[in-house]
């Protein structure tokens, strides 16, 4: 059985993208782990699984107890060590830098704060009910860079400091080992080499997440015993939205990322080769043909002339425009004489 879920794995909880987590089991026992269609686990359920489908052949022994005179620690304090004279337990970890001198431009004397110069009392102000006026304080300007007030020496760690002392560790001479109980036949032990064989068929799938992430999404849930029938699956849905995820981002990042991706499916670029000649290659049919010239549709299209345009005869209707143009042209020149007589007289 394949299944195949939308999903996103703990190494990848925080970049805010789609993936596709597959779990494959083969009816020998073998199983694959996958994320992006990228193996990250396999091995066989019947030996690399915890807890392990067929039970242990021999477990502890319920029974049994560690012996009172058992020692389980590998190393002690050394007995025959002794504090030196000169181990000194209160010496402070930092002392003074007595090489350190104060800097000359140190005003020891200067106040951090001083009455601000611009502060005036109030008009209104009675000393009787409110007290003596006090200007209010301001930082003193002369302080800035911090070298106002006593001056001490800077800390630096203690060169006689050694702290606590405590022996140093030795072999236990008396060490017994890890302590671990003795082992017994599993009354309940049985082998069951083909678990498939005896399974129900897979109609659901749980999920049991524990995380503290927020915003985890699953859908796309795919169960088939086909593993082809997964991979088209994914071809797809899911790897076209990765590779709008992949180039929803902006900048040099987008291509870097898209690259990379591509890289791991070579099918993008054999997409992207056939989106380019497909429509080049319709274009060549349907338009360009087998290369004659319609002059008939030339001439209609663009009102090319024909050779034989002066030798046609002329057409039903040419008589009468050419009867009324003469009209017109008379009907002007007696309009020009009627306004010249009116001029004359």
């Amino acid at each position: 059985a394949v299944v195949s879920t939308q999903s996103t794995g703990k190494e990848i909880f925080s970049d805010g993208k789609s993936h596709l987590v597959t779990l494959v089991l083969d009816y020998d026992g073998s199983f694959e782990m996958l994320v992006d269609q990228s193996t990250v686990n396999s091995g066989n359920i019947l030996e690399n699984m915890t807890p392990s489908i067929n039970p242990p052949s021999e477990i502890d022994d319920p029974s049994d107890s560690k012996p009172e005179d058992w020692d389980d620690k590998e190393k002690i304090p050394d007995p025959m060590a002794s504090k030196p004279d000169d181990w000194d337990e209160e010496a402070p970890k930092f002392i003074a830098d007595e090489a350190a001198v104060m800097p000359d431009d140190w005003l020891e004397n200067e106040p951090e704060v001083i009455p601000d110069p611009a502060a005036a009392q109030p008009e209104d102000w009675d000393t009787e009910e409110d007290g003596e006026w006090e200007a209010p304080t301001i930082e003193n300007p002369k302080c800035a860079s911090g070298n106002c007030g006593p001056w001490t020496r800077p800390q630096i760690p203690n060169p006689a400091f050694k702290g606590k002392w405590a022996p140093p560790m030795i072999e236990n001479p008396n060490y017994s080992g890890v302590w671990a109980p003795k082992k017994i036949a599993n009354p309940g032990f049985f082998e069951d080499k083909t678990p498939f064989a005896n399974l129900m068929p897979i109609t659901a799938v749980g999920l049991e997440l524990w995380t503290m992430t927020k915003d985890i999404m699953f859908d796309n849930i795919i169960l088939t015993d086909s593993r082809s029938t997964a991979d088209d699956w994914a071809a797809s849905s899911w790897n076209k939205k990765a590779l709008k995820e992949q180039m929803a981002g902006s900048g040099e990042g987008a291509l870097q990322d898209f690259l990379v991706y591509a890289k791991e499916n070579p099918w993008v670029w054999v997409a992207i080769v056939a989106a380019i000649i497909f429509p080049f290659g319709l274009y060549l049919t349907c338009f360009r043909g087998n290369g004659e010239v319609d002059e008939v549709g030339e001439v209609k299209k663009t009102d090319k002339p024909t050779p034989d345009d002066e030798d046609m005869p002329g057409l039903e209707g040419d008589e009468d425009e050419e009867a009324e143009a003469e009209a017109d042209e008379e009907e002007v020149k007696e309009v020009e004489e009627e306004e010249e007589e009116e001029e004359e007289e």
